[in-house]
């Protein structure tokens, strides 16, 4: 089962593509919008998990060419910005389901393979240590500051050297 991640994000993909091997997916992560088409062409993933939010460009605009590429792959939009408006847009350009982050890596497995949740659905017990969801969370707030250090610091309420003592010290993976 080849799945497609379309994120920009390359922490968030590499732990999302770890986390899905689980359930069988061999998946490939593009970054770039200008990769997208030739992924699509040359590897024909029968799976495509795709981000709103493409450095700045919305994932939206690239439905039709992934649907037109490979029409029979189940394609699921992946945002942190849910909204209903979104969510009608997407299916209405050609996305089979929509997922709002954060996203259980069950939950995500699920909705790739089309299977309904049952009304028992309990997420998985597989949780990120607090050290790790707090090295997610301050690499996301340093992207969205395009790596300002002081600005990220500030806007995490927390000194500069405390930020830049944390940023020195990445922990496991899990």
């Amino acid at each position: 089962m080849k799945l497609l991640i379309i994120e920009d994000d390359i922490a968030f993909a590499n732990a999302l593509a770890r986390r899905l091997k689980r359930y069988n997916f061999d998946t490939r992560i593009v970054s770039a919008e200008v990769d997208i088409q030739s992924q699509c062409q040359q590897w024909c993933p029968d799976f495509v998990l795709l981000d709103m939010n493409l450095d700045g460009v919305s994932g939206l605009n690239f439905i039709p060419m992934i649907r037109k590429l490979r029409p029979k792959c189940r394609l699921v939009l992946l945002t942190g910005f849910a909204s209903i408006a979104t969510a009608v847009q997407a299916v209405k350009l050609g996305a089979d389901d929509y997922l709002s982050k954060p996203a259980d890596s069950t939950l995500v497995a699920q909705t790739l393979l089309g299977q309904k949740l049952s009304t028992t659905y309990e997420p998985s017990t597989e949780l990120m240590s607090a050290d790790r969801l707090e090295w997610e969370h301050i690499q996301q707030a340093l992207k969205a500051n395009d790596g300002n250090v002081s600005q990220t610091a500030r806007q995490l309420n927390m000194h500069r050297r405390t930020l830049q003592r944390k940023l020195q010290k990445r922990p496991a993976h899990k």
